[in-house]
Parts: structure tokens; C-alpha cells; sequence
């Protein structure tokens, strides 16, 4: 199984909390995610690509294959930081 999936990473709950608040409110995820993601990448608008099964660490996994297809979700921690997930897709 595979997933497409973009995120932004941040270092806290708060900005976390507070960008997905924006997220919901119609900003655009991608412009967020370049200006505010601590991850390499944030110059593609967060995207990750298509990326298998255990290549990302479990927190991060575990969200993104409960998603549907063009969701976000709430701030999901894991050791890097607080990850807000889009996921695009799933294939496999």
C-alpha cells in the first residue's frame, strides 16, 4: 500500500492548532506549509509524494491511512514535531 500525502511541521501544539484552525477557514494549505513547515518539504508546499508502507514513522502512518482521500487532519504528534496531514491519495 502506498499514500500521497502533503504536511505541514511545526515545532508546537499552539501554531499547530492555530494553522489547521486557518486551514479550515479556507487558506490554502500549501502556502501554510511554505511559510511555516520546519520540514525540507516546505518548498513544495509540503508535499511528500507517494511514500510506502514504514517509510514514515507510525504516529504520521497511522493518521494518514485512517484518512479519506483529500482530508486534513487535526495536528498529529510524533517525535519531529506536530504534522497537519493532507492526504491525496492511496494506492496498492
Amino acid at each position: 500500500m502506498e499514500f500521497k500525502a502533503s504536511h505541514i511541521l511545526v515545532k508546537d501544539q499552539k501554531t499547530a492548532e492555530m494553522l489547521y484552525e486557518r486551514i479550515k477557514k479556507g487558506e490554502n494549505f500549501e502556502s501554510l506549509a511554505r511559510q511555516y513547515s520546519t520540514c525540507p518539504s516546505k518548498s513544495k508546499g509540503g508535499d511528500l509524494g507517494w511514500f510506502k508502507e514504514g517509510q514514515m514513522v507510525a504516529p504520521f502512518e497511522n493518521a494518514v491511512r485512517k484518512m479519506s482521500t483529500g482530508s486534513i487532519s487535526r495536528p498529529v504528534r510524533t517525535q519531529f514535531g506536530y504534522h497537519i496531514i493532507k492526504k491525496y491519495g492511496v494506492r496498492g
